[in-house]
């Protein structure tokens, strides 16, 4: 969903959401981001009653379902209670579902998940570093990139080297956190130490971070420790590292990439990927990327890498789904 849809965009999907049922809605958002989940939910939650002419013009065949006026769902309150808690679980719904019925304010380090980068980086910015590492390992990866590009050089290189050297949460310390940032901790497995941070997710930050970022933060944790500078470059997987997938994979990954962000992400690959994707498209296909990318005027370095960027989340949900494998290391034998 588009971070510019109007008002009317927004009923729409939450007409088409209400008549698919609880069960089709919760798939779809599962697909969606934060902040995307609390506007259509809120959407929802304000509708009563739809017309008929609107119906149509949303769904075609839903003409013979629908009145004058129709209600969607008998209690569009409890139909978005039950599609978010199906799509998010109950820990995480619950503290949506209270902010878009109550309007009561999510607060605590869940609260920053639906914060722009810059007003989070505003309120971490005079934390300890081991403070902010704890933080900011509970958001999503791009999250976390964007806030740390936000602080100076010397704060998130501190604030990485934490990330990358704690060893998960204890239950106390986050309480602790969450009442840093003015929260009760409700919900979750109490007596579990949750396991976040580490090399793996330092890892995945910086491939969001950027190759000037990522070349910075690595020369100041390789000078304070070069054993765990090395293990979080064994745990990174950048754009380059996209020509090491299979063939298999990468069509699988030429079906969900854009052909215009692929054109500006490939202004800065190498000439081998750029061949191992020639080479698994139809030959139509090559020839008009091959043009697209030869007319294409110089590229700004930071858009060709928020192309890339946006390249790898791809990858990320296709490893997830299965469909791509990451080498692991060596001439691994699959069977």
């Amino acid at each position: 969903m588009a971070a510019g849809v109007d008002d009317e965009g927004l009923e729409d999907a939450a007409i088409l959401l209400m008549s698919l049922g609880e069960e089709e809605a919760a798939e779809v958002f599962k697909h969606l981001a934060p902040k995307e989940v609390q506007r259509l939910g809120e959407t929802i939650a304000k509708m009563k009653a739809v017309s008929r002419d609107r119906i149509v013009k949303v769904i075609d065949s839903f003409e013979s379902l629908a009145a004058n006026e129709s209600m969607l769902v008998a209690d569009s309150n409890e139909y978005v209670k039950a599609v978010l808690r199906k799509a998010l679980g109950e820990d995480k719904a619950n503290l949506l579902i209270d902010r878009i019925l109550q309007g009561s304010d999510v607060t605590g380090i869940e609260s920053l998940k639906w914060m722009d980068p810059s007003s989070v980086a505003e309120l971490l910015r005079n934390e300890h570093p081991q403070i902010v590492a704890a933080i900011l390992v509970h958001l999503e990866f791009d999250q976390c990139a964007d806030v740390l590009k936000l602080f100076t050089e010397r704060q998130r290189n501190e604030v990485m080297v934490r990330i990358a050297t704690l060893d998960g949460i204890q239950p106390a310390a986050l309480r602790d956190l969450n009442e840093v940032m003015n929260k009760v901790l409700s919900g979750g497995d109490r007596g579990k130490k949750a396991s976040l941070g580490g090399a793996k997710a330092a890892a995945e930050i910086l491939n969001m971070l950027g190759s000037a970022v990522e070349t910075s933060v690595l020369d100041f944790v390789r000078e304070a420790d070069n054993d765990l500078a090395q293990k979080i470059m064994d745990n990174m997987f950048t754009f380059d590292d996209v020509e090491k997938i299979d063939d298999k994979g990468i069509q699988a990954l030429m079906k969900e990439v854009q052909s215009q962000s692929l054109v500006i992400a490939l202004k800065g690959a190498t000439p081998g990927l750029r061949e191992k994707i020639f080479r698994n498209m139809s030959s139509r296909a090559a020839e008009s990327l091959k043009e697209d990318l030869d007319s294409r005027g110089p590229v700004r370095l930071s858009e060709v890498e928020a192309e890339q960027k946006e390249v790898l989340k791809i990858v990320r949900r296709l490893v997830d789904e299965g469909q791509i494998v990451l080498a692991g290391g060596g001439d691994e034998q699959f069977v």
